[in-house]
């Protein structure tokens, strides 16, 4: 603790204006001995009840899902993050972010279920549920005793998240709420004992929580399952409410606080989503990996051809930059937690505001990891040819349950928005200093460029150069822009997805970045050859990408001089002085992946 009180926590979004040290990042490789244990049991359950099972779960067999949450109950996988004094382990949110990374991998259904149940359907009562309510129902929901749902989406009531018409009613005697209204795309529905609920009271501006217990004889009917693309065995249905009754006591924190609730659970759901996603990448890679060198043609293992060499090499990227980046998060919104409980601060608290403070990293991880497991199950597919197009392989089931992974917790467009958006609120709030950087960067801009050739003869010190120069690629588009628009910045929707991408880039490469800085100081440059592959890869990627987005939106809000300026300004932050051999980067990863028969490096 006292470590974590001495070191200056950086705050949500301040990544991109203050240098963080490689000593200061979390990594796979921190983990405990008794982390790695819980990931050891976690991937023993999942091998032997899900992993064994898939095709059970792409037959639509919802009873089987519904027995797999039961067992994980009784192993304490749905307890982790549920505080002791409820029955739970109390575990702090690395260790709840390594158990939803790793029970995640064999299929979409599973995962959906188990996060549906111990985040939006937990959660909510132990952020904001008054002691009764958490006495009563958390040590249910961790045990697996009873399943949880939750109710936010409307047929009107999409991302506009607050625009829901279903109401609720207080009785005469002032005893109960009254609940009607129709929710859609509500996972675990079909065997959930107790959703929370968001419906208006009155005419408020914000909807309310409730904890409504599922009594099909109080007016709660359900559709019928949908038929979906994907995660095929997790329950999804509508639910509808009739005059269900609902007692006051069951108000879930304040009136009109229900829009607050849903977004902050939104948040930890956000960066949950992105961790459910790494084991899924981490075994398609394997699958395809060992296809590819097992499957021959023209008389040699398909691995040994570039084009293969090539996929095996950016899907392994995508994880180990993936893998960086969330367990960075992580143990920044753990620390920030710590921190506030030290400060006095109740664990409600102090959770609810820890996660706050990191809700920009949320939505940039929840965009980026999304986008990379639909990329990997894709090429997975293409490694495997005919074959990952049958549904007698599992990349074809992966692909298809990936693709869900980009629309719940928000879509990404909306969480693009958010993330650029959010950090300028924090701007103007005077959380993180934007205005004194981007005023620098507008000044260096009319200067005169340096010619001198850097020394970059230490490990990845051209690498983190180039990184601290695509923040100022950021902080010159976006400085500009909000300069040009101000508060109605928000209504250019297509700028700010464009600033997004450099951002969520630059948090990315960075992170990958400092890990393995980190991991060659102390295991040696040697055993991270690989990881610095990788590494230098993703960043060169991240470059074309920031070239590309920043370009396209500084020609289409700047003119004249200052478009001049600023593209040249573009080039000078995102120039190397020594280009990476991509060929040889992308070669060398592959073969240490194929030698491996597998990814590695977590």
């Amino acid at each position: 603790m006292s470590d974590t009180m001495e070191k200056d926590i950086l705050r949500g979004g301040q990544f991109l204006v203050k240098e963080t040290k490689c000593e200061d990042v979390f990594t796979l490789e921190d983990l405990t001995e008794e982390q790695k244990m819980m990931r050891e049991s976690t991937k023993e359950f999942v091998d032997r009840e899900l992993w064994a099972h898939w095709e059970r779960f792409e037959k639509k067999d919802y009873a089987y899902t519904e027995e797999c949450m039961k067992k994980a109950g009784e192993l304490g996988l749905l307890s982790v993050a549920v505080p002791e004094a409820y029955g739970g382990m109390g575990m702090g949110f690395v260790s709840t972010m390594l158990v939803c990374d790793y029970i995640s991998g064999a299929t979409g259904s599973f995962s959906t279920a188990f996060g549906a149940h111990t985040g939006i359907g937990t959660l909510p009562i132990t952020l904001y549920g008054t002691e009764e309510q958490k006495q009563k129902y958390v040590p249910k929901l961790a045990t697996g005793e009873w399943f949880g749902a939750y109710c936010l989406t409307e047929p009107g009531a999409g991302s506009d998240a607050n625009s829901g018409k279903t109401k609720a009613v207080l009785s005469d005697d002032g005893k109960y709420y009254s609940i009607t209204g129709q929710k859609m795309w509500i996972s675990n529905a079909g065997f959930c004992n107790m959703f929370i609920v968001f419906a208006r009271i009155e005419d408020d501006k914000y909807i309310t929580g409730f904890i409504v217990e599922n009594d099909p004889e109080n007016g709660i009917t359900l559709g019928d399952e949908e038929k979906k693309l994907g995660i095929h065995s997790s329950s999804t249905r509508q639910v509808f409410f009739s005059d269900t009754k609902v007692p006051v006591e069951n108000m879930l924190s304040e009136r009109g606080n229900g829009f607050k609730i849903a977004m902050n659970a939104l948040n930890v759901g956000r960066i949950k989503l992105a961790a459910a996603c790494l084991e899924a990448q981490r075994r398609i890679v394997n699958e395809a990996t060992k296809y590819a060198n097992e499957r021959i043609q023209f008389k040699t293992p398909i691995i040994n051809f570039g084009a293969i060499k090539a996929k095996i090499a950016d899907m392994a990227t995508n994880v180990f930059v993936d893998e960086s980046a969330c367990y960075r998060a992580a143990k920044n919104i753990e620390d920030r937690i710590a921190m506030r409980v030290a400060g006095g601060n109740t664990h409600q608290e102090a959770e609810l505001k820890g996660v706050e403070e990191y809700a920009i990293e949320c939505s940039i991880l929840k965009v980026a990891v999304s986008e990379h497991v639909q990329h990997t199950t894709d090429e997975g597919i293409q490694v495997f040819g005919g074959m990952g197009f049958s549904a007698d392989t599992p990349m074809e089931s992966a692909w298809r349950d990936a693709r869900i992974s980009r629309i719940y917790e928000g879509t990404n467009e909306i969480n693009r928005m958010l993330s650029v958006g959010m950090l300028v609120k924090k701007a103007m709030k005077g959380h993180v200093d934007l205005l004194g950087p981007a005023t620098a960067v507008g000044e260096e801009l009319m200067g005169i460029p340096s010619f001198d050739t850097p020394d970059f003869s230490e490990l990845l010190s051209e690498e983190k150069d180039l990184v601290a120069r695509l923040k100022k690629v950021f902080l010159m588009v976006a400085g500009s822009a909000v300069q040009k628009y101000g508060p109605n910045l928000e209504e250019h929707q297509l700028l700010l997805m464009a600033a997004s991408d450099i951002l969520i880039q630059v948090y990315m490469a960075e992170s990958a970045i400092l890990r393995t800085e980190k991991n060659a100081k102390r295991f040696g440059e040697e055993a991270q050859a690989t990881q610095i592959a990788m590494s230098k890869l993703y960043l060169y990627r991240a470059v074309d990408i920031i070239q590309q987005k920043a370009k396209e939106a500084i020609v289409s809000f700047a003119e004249g001089d200052e478009q001049r300026m600023m593209l040249m300004g573009l080039k000078r932050f995102t120039k190397y002085t020594n280009q990476p051999n991509v060929v040889a980067l992308r070669t060398q990863i592959a073969d240490k992946v194929a030698a491996d028969n597998g990814y590695t490096f977590d």
